[in-house]
């Protein structure tokens, strides 16, 4: 329903959702408040100075990598509001709301056949090398590695699965839209990580090195894929603007909505281990003014049922995950910039970085690969091209 171009059924269709979760707001908040205060119950006995520390330092991860990631972000806000503001434009209506936001913005989009998005998934990982794009075709064409079609009774989403015994398999419904191929492209990342290292590590270190480090080859795929769809199909602006709203939708849920709850969390338990009060309505006044920060004057909040958002996330019960995927998405793009510019070394780099599995810590295989996380440069790199995607999306509405 939000995602449909009826902006009533949008409108209804979120506002029902939000209803959903604003009647039973101090059920919801009793339960995470209570979460909440379970965990700095286990910093103090454990000698923890933050939840944050507590939970970055089993991985060896500062935490400035959470800071960074958050001043960086709060930073640059006012490319999120440029971006609120030219969706309307292209939307056609005086006001934006947050209904709108998932709204297509072409009429018509464009037909992608599975075939058709193998074959551009496979251009675009070209950099990588005949290895490992050779690997991947086989996967998707010839090995069964893909549940790809659309069947009665099956479940939404998608996921990928590799283990040292089978093929990568990744679960989804393909419908022929950019969405789908990016989808398909994000879970053959995670599943040609999955068989890197499983060719070549020890089975103790054949496993996921964590959420930070497990986002970013499938947002690489997804980088790559879409730098070659621009350069090779500039001439067709509806096509353009088809793989910007794609982008876009992938860059809201994982560089708006993850670092805006992360935000969210930072607030509550600083509160927490300061002992101030929590309840249901501070905790849904901390999420609004947040939001409030982030659509600026270019988008009209429902403060109501927009300041529920916390509660429909279980993410924030493992304390500091959310922003994790944005560290994933920013590495991402930090890397597939170095490849791009088709550096041999930051090819190689990359691929040691997939088959290293999980024999270090985040920080350390991020290094591997060529960018450092410690610092807030790859953050900004994607914020880079995240203005680029505003900026392109501009010019096509003028």
């Amino acid at each position: 329903g939000i995602q449909s171009s009826d902006r009533e059924l949008r409108r209804t269709a979120w506002e029902s959702f939000c209803d959903g979760y604003l009647s039973v707001k101090n059920t919801l908040a009793s339960n995470y408040i209570t979460h909440v205060k379970q965990q700095v119950f286990n910093i103090r006995v454990r000698g923890y100075d933050s939840v944050l520390e507590s939970r970055l330092s089993p991985f060896n991860a500062p935490v400035e990598v959470f800071h960074n990631l958050i001043d960086v972000f709060t930073a640059n806000l006012s490319t999120w509001h440029r971006y609120w503001d030219v969706k309307r434009k292209l939307l056609g209506v005086e006001t934006l709301h947050p209904y709108d936001i998932w709204a297509p913005i072409v009429e018509q989009e464009p037909d992608v056949d599975y075939a058709q998005a193998v074959d551009w998934l496979c251009e675009g990982m070209a950099p990588l090398g005949d290895d490992y794009v050779n690997v991947l075709r086989r996967g998707c064409l010839e090995e069964r590695c893909v549940d790809y079609a659309e069947n009665v009774g099956k479940r939404q989403g998608a996921a990928a699965s590799a283990t040292p015994e089978t093929s990568p398999f990744v679960f989804m419904s393909y419908n022929n839209t950019l969405m789908a191929m990016s989808v398909l492209a994000h879970e053959m990342g995670h599943a040609m990580h999955g068989y890197r290292f499983n060719q070549v590590q020890p089975d103790v270190y054949k496993g996921m090195p964590g959420s930070m480090v497990a986002e970013t080859p499938s947002n690489f795929n997804q980088a790559l894929t879409r730098a070659y769809l621009m350069d090779t199909q500039g001439d067709d602006p509806a096509f353009q603007m088809a793989l910007i709203d794609e982008a876009m939708f992938n860059f809201h849920r994982y560089f708006f909505i993850m670092p805006t709850l992360a935000r969210f969390e930072w607030e509550v338990y600083s509160r927490a281990e300061a002992d101030q009060p929590l309840s249901a309505d501070i905790l849904n006044e901390v999420m609004t003014n947040l939001f409030a920060e982030g659509y600026g004057e270019s988008l009209v909040d429902d403060r109501e049922r927009t300041q529920m958002t916390w509660a429909q996330f279980g993410h924030l019960y493992s304390p500091f995950y959310t922003f994790q995927y944005s560290i994933g998405i920013s590495a991402a793009h930090a890397l597939a910039g170095d490849v791009l510019n088709d550096t041999e070394d930051a090819r190689q780099n990359y691929l040691a970085f997939l088959e290293a599995g999980s024999s270090r810590y985040a920080m350390d295989l991020f290094e591997l690969a060529g960018v450092d996380m410690t610092k807030p440069e790859p953050v900004e790199k994607t914020f880079g091209v995240l203005s680029d995607l505003v900026d392109r999306l501009e010019k096509l509405a003028s």
